[in-house]
């Protein structure tokens, strides 16, 4: 493969490095998984948990450690979800870890035994690979128990108080905000969201990942029983009930037009090109700079289409290169993954032996190119706006613009295996680059405050950039559902109010959770990818049965204790929650959005 840009032919800048920085560079990691804890293992549970551990968290904080020995703050914003959170913290899972690092050394030692063998065909090249293996993850064991304590989280507060990283939250379980019918529930989810990072990471949040991008402005409803049209607050306006600054979205959202999807969808969907939005005008803005929402003082960036295309691509990214590890072929025995990408047409029965070594050595040449594409992308938006504005911008009002890329976290160590290592030679790229200044977003923000408002519409990441990944003839059964939930947690608590006796206030407590639980966005989009269909079905039932199981102990006045003890210890996530989250407090009158973000 060979990494495509509009910059390899392009003229010489417009504008000399001597000139200084030009502009700024926001990539933002968005790292969630959902609520595996006890709930299987594989081919989907707790191992997936502990395989983006492996491969992703614990060497992206490692890559941020060795950046920081260096001399240099990685600057990047890192989305830890509430939920993933939980998990990274609790100490069953981090055994589970160690025993799940043990075992996959107890099965490379195997192949280590029987490698190499004059009967098998390249098995030199197979015990370098798996003595490669053996060592990464002795490496990985020790790392976790020694240098970050099994508590891989406590190892990223660690970074952001030395201000290598900027870490930001979200929902509480992901759930999918515009789809949720009470307000109640929106406020329990970001109320959750904000008390577990405050509790982790002993500050307040100031930045937030919408799940899944998802974005609904105000609406009118009407009430069925009483037909009484109400008006409900848009999604930001929960984001400043709870005293979060800014969020991020698609680059539709902003610029209008339309858009025929975001990232690609596996299963069955995978092949889907076209589930166009409905057509929209385009707006003229652009994600080169952030806005301010229309009705709060909570700020918004768009991501940047054309640089995260390098990246997230299948045709022309960067992890599609023929060198890097093969994700999908595994061995038979041992489970190691022994082969190259090859190329994108071959069949798995065809590919290659990895070398990681030319792989490691091609994530150079990609690092290379992505900051000459950032500084590239900078410089031409400049030389746009002085051409535009000619004779009338000053060197004081010039433009500094805004290049924003997200990406899932899990895209890199665990999907794109070298991708750890490419991100960390971007970062020593970009501080070496006199055009670009890489910063958080809560930094750039600080630095860079919003000129004007802006009103997004309905919007997501998922194909067409509506709700249909999440809302479809496959999932629709599920939301009637997850509304009824809503209905009954708002009846418990219009009942207890204040008064509920400690066992009571117990099961409220465990009702809030299973809700949140059963309310994340994971569900339904495992769902509509019939990635693991039967097993979000299952997971999905479970919560809506722990949670009816508690709402009737509680309206049919049988409390029972060992059934409320094994659902806690089951669901044991947000120690500290409180059913009185689930109150709506009243939302303030939309304001002038003239604020200072603070520090």
């Amino acid at each position: 493969m060979t990494a495509q840009s509009s910059g390899e032919n392009a003229q010489s800048p417009s504008f000399d490095a001597s000139q200084g920085v030009q502009g700024s560079f926001v990539l933002m990691l968005h790292s969630h998984l959902p609520f595996y804890r006890k709930a299987g293992m594989w081919p989907f549970g707790e191992e997936n948990l502990y395989e983006c551990m492996a491969e992703t968290y614990l060497p992206l904080l490692n890559a941020v450690n060795e950046l920081l020995a260096e001399g240099i703050l990685a600057k990047i914003t890192v989305g830890i979800t509430p939920i993933l959170a939980e998990q990274l913290a609790d100490a069953h899972l981090q055994q589970g870890f160690i025993d799940y690092i043990r075992a996959r050394l107890k099965a490379v030692e195997t192949d280590l035994a029987q490698y190499p063998d004059p009967k098998v065909p390249h098995s030199e090249h197979l015990a370098y690979l798996a003595s490669f293996y053996q060592k990464q993850f002795r490496q990985t064991l020790d790392d976790f128990t020694n240098r970050y304590e099994r508590n891989l989280l406590a190892g990223f507060k660690k970074l952001q108080d030395a201000g290598a990283i900027e870490i930001t939250t979200s929902a509480a379980t992901h759930g999918f905000s515009p789809l949720l019918a009470s307000d109640a529930s929106l406020q329990a989810q970001y109320k959750t969201g904000v008390d577990a990072y405050q509790r982790h990471f002993g500050k307040s949040p100031r930045g937030c990942w919408l799940p899944e991008c998802a974005y609904r402005p105000a609406m009118d409803v009407v009430d069925p029983a009483t037909s009484q049209v109400n008006r409900r607050p848009s999604i930001d306006a929960f984001l400043y009930q709870n005293q979060l600054q800014y969020f991020f979205t698609e680059y539709h959202a902003i610029e209008g037009g339309v858009t025929y999807g975001t990232r690609p969808l596996a299963g069955i969907y995978g092949s889907i090109q076209h589930i166009p939005l409905p057509a929209r005008v385009p707006t003229g803005l652009s994600t080169y700079e952030a806005y301010w929402m229309k009705d709060y003082p909570v700020a918004v960036m768009g991501r940047n289409d054309r640089v995260s295309f390098q990246v997230w691509s299948a045709a022309h990214g960067y992890p599609g290169d023929g060198l890097y590890r093969e994700f999908h072929k595994k061995d038979e025995q041992s489970g190691m993954h022994y082969w190259a990408l090859t190329s994108k047409d071959c069949d798995l029965a065809h590919k290659m032996y990895y070398d990681p070594e030319r792989a490691v050595n091609q994530t150079q040449s990609h690092a290379d190119h992505f900051v000459h594409l950032v500084q590239e992308m900078i410089e031409q938006r400049r030389a746009e706006e002085a051409s535009a504005d000619a004779g009338s911008q000053t060197d004081a009002d010039a433009s500094h613009p805004l290049v924003m890329v997200s990406f899932d976290t899990e895209l890199y160590g665990h999907w794109w295996f070298e991708g750890v290592e490419w991100l960390k030679r971007v970062i020593r790229g970009l501080h070496q680059n006199p055009v670009v200044q890489i910063q958080t977003a809560g930094e750039y923000l600080t630095q860079y405050p919003p000129k004007q408002s802006i009103g997004l519409p309905e919007s997501t990441w998922g194909q067409g950039g509506h709700y249909w990944v999440w809302n479809n003839h496959h999932t629709e059964w599920m939301w009637p559902v997850i509304h009824q939930a809503e209905r009954q947690m708002e009846s418990l608590v219009a009942r207890f109010g204040e008064k509920p006796n400690p066992l009571q206030t117990r099961i409220l407590n465990q009702a809030l959770r299973e809700l949140l639980l059963l309310q994340s966005s994971d569900w339904p989009f495992l769902v509509t990818t019939f990635q693991a269909k039967d097993y979000a079905i299952e997971r999905f039932q479970g919560h809506v049965d722990r949670f009816n199981l508690l709402f009737d102990m509680l309206e049919l006045k049988n409390a029972d204790e060992v059934a409320l003890a094994e659902i806690e210890e089951l669901d044991n996530a947000f120690p500290g929650i409180d059913y009185r989250w689930y109150h709506l407090e009243a939302i303030p009158q939309p304001q002038t959005t003239a604020v200072a973000l603070t520090k």
